[in-house]
Order: C-alpha cells, then sequence, then structure tokens
C-alpha cells in the first residue's frame, strides 16, 4: 500500500513501519537487510520470510496465479521481491543452499528485468 511505503520512505526505522503498517513489504525487506548487515542471520531469515509470504498473499490477490512475471519496474513489487532476494542470501549463510537456490532461481522466473 502507498501510505505505509511513503511512510517508510519517511521513516530512518523500518521496525517503527512495520509495527504500525504491517502489510508493508519494503519494511520486512529494510528489516532484513538491516538485520543481515549487523550479522543477525536467523533474524535476517525471519524477516525476509515474513517479506516473502506476505508478498506472496498480494500477488495471488492480485491475481497472480503461480506463473508470470511480477515485474521489478513495478515499484510496488519491490518489497517482496528484495525479500526474495534477501530470503536467497539469508537461507545460504545459515546453510540452506537448497532453498539460496530456489529462491534464487524464483527471482529470475519472476523478475528478469531486477537490477543485478
Amino acid at each position: 500500500p502507498a501510505g505505509s511505503i511513503d511512510a517508510l520512505a519517511r521513516s530512518r526505522d523500518a521496525g517503527e513501519v512495520a509495527e504500525r503498517y504491517p502489510e508493508c513489504l519494503a519494511a520486512w525487506a529494510g528489516l532484513g537487510a538491516d538485520a543481515l548487515e549487523r550479522g543477525r542471520v536467523l533474524e535476517a531469515y525471519a524477516y525476509f520470510r515474513v517479506g516473502y509470504h506476505r508478498g506472496l498473499d498480494r500477488i495471488r490477490a492480485a491475481g497472480w496465479r503461480g506463473a508470470g512475471r511480477v515485474p521489478w519496474g513495478h515499484e510496488g513489487n519491490r518489497g517482496f521481491l528484495r525479500s526474495l532476494a534477501g530470503l536467497a542470501d539469508a537461507a545460504e549463510a545459515i546453510g540452506e543452499r537448497a532453498e539460496a537456490a530456489r529462491c534464487r532461481d524464483f527471482i529470475a522466473q519472476l523478475a528478469p528485468d531486477r537490477p543485478g
């Protein structure tokens, strides 16, 4: 939702945004990125997983049926895609290589326009 994304843009505290707007996927992706940066890999994994699952719920509600693109070029998709990419990184960091590979394959299928 635009209001929650705007709130995240105005706030430096993604946790505060996630508490107020738990549907804000960009907040979950931001929390995951911050945790990963601090070396808190399990926290990062959990935050990214929340963003990923909430994102799946959102794209399914919007009509996605398990196939097709979720373009990076559409700003509303970026929180979900960042969560999916972060989940791949966090999974790799905890030794879940198969999950990391699945996540990377999935993001490549969904958003080939995503910057490297």
